[in-house]
């Protein structure tokens, strides 16, 4: 029997790899030998993996000439589409200038190489080289990056570790301002649907604070305006949550939220006020809050009256830390996105 010692990163890098590795043959040699790193006979693994013994043992010596990566190299005849002799400059040029249909890619790789494809052809050739189509976001132009990562470096994060250890409170601040109007989705549907708009552009305000590590939320709300008043209301009502640690809100630039009047209670209520660098809504938690109601209650549903729409939103931030609370928890992850990692449209 083939002897192999395994090191507990090589045991987890096997089980990662045996469930998340793209190719499935890959997948089953990765299942093999993280079997024998549990030390199970070799008849039990050709047994669970349904591989002969020699099978099991070509696994076994490309293991130990390569380690994983030996693994990982598949040996049979894979006829070569022309594309991808031209692969580093159909890469290096989508890069830069993303196609916006298979058919605008078709175009510019016979532009390119000369090689002319089928639309389908085409569009397995993307995704070999890792593209796909994906919705294009938004980011602020006038955004400084530096900014942002000194802030997020300097001041954010050893806050965020002090919550995190249970010796602060860190809140998310924003408002959110829900308009009566059709909010369009994506539905699978056998043809094209249409909502009904609304009549009138009645809102519904949500001042919400939330919490960085608990994810509780406080809010204030009301169908008029969000205002320096409704900021001290919300102070009010996170002082009277007792919670015993130093306590510090995260929130925008927003002309209400730093005026003399919010700044006075603030300090008198012992209210820390941390204020994001300009154009930065990627640093502020709970903007992913209000993309997840929107989607969750509003994305194609139309409502008749006011009230229900209110109360559609409602029943949603109050199921925050209940129905919603395992799929949050992964949504509001403390990791933000650096605007000088995202990539632009060059046109």
């Amino acid at each position: 029997m083939i002897k192999i010692h395994f090191t507990e990163e090589e045991k987890q890098a096997l089980d990662y790899a045996r469930y998340n590795y793209p190719d499935p043959r890959v997948q089953r040699k990765m299942g093999a030998l993280w079997l024998k790193s549990l030390e199970l006979s070799h008849e039990e693994i050709c047994r669970v993996t349904g591989i002969s013994p020699n099978t099991l043992r070509s696994y076994l010596r490309a293991y130990q000439r390569g380690g994983i990566e030996a693994l990982k190299r598949l040996k049979f005849y894979q006829p070569q589409s022309e594309m991808s002799q031209h692969r580093t400059t159909i890469e290096e040029y989508f890069r830069e200038h993303p196609p916006a249909s298979v058919k605008e890619a078709m175009a510019k790789i016979e532009e390119l190489t000369g090689i002319k494809r089928s639309e389908n052809r085409v569009r397995g050739f993307l995704k070999s080289i890792g593209m796909a189509p994906r919705k294009v976001g938004m980011i602020p132009a006038k955004a400084d990056s530096e900014e942002q990562e000194s802030f997020l470096k300097e001041e954010l994060e050893p806050r965020l570790e002090e919550a995190r250890g249970g010796q602060r409170a860190v809140f998310f601040v924003d408002a959110a301002h829900f308009v009566l109007a059709p909010f369009l989705g994506i539905l699978w549907c056998f043809t094209r649907l249409f909502i009904k708009a609304p009549a009138g552009r009645k809102r519904f305000n949500v001042l919400g604070a939330l919490n960085a590590v608990t994810h509780e939320l406080v809010t204030v709300t009301n169908d008029t305006y969000i205002n320096a008043q409704s900021f001290c209301d919300l102070l009010w009502r996170i002082s009277r949550l007792n919670i015993g640690v130093p306590i510090t809100l995260v929130l925008d630039n927003a002309r209400y939220q730093k005026c003399k009047l919010v700044w006075a209670l603030a300090e008198a209520l012992n209210i820390e006020l941390l204020y994001i660098p300009p154009y930065s809504p990627n640093l502020n938690l709970i903007e992913r809050l209000w993309k997840f109601v929107k989607k969750q209650c509003l994305y194609s549903k139309y409502y008749s009256e006011f009230k229900d729409f209110k109360n559609a939103i409602s029943n949603c931030l109050n199921q925050t830390d209940t129905t919603h609370k395992h799929e949050l928890d992964s949504l509001l992850t403390l990791r933000f996105q650096s605007f000088e990692k995202a990539q632009s449209v060059v046109v």
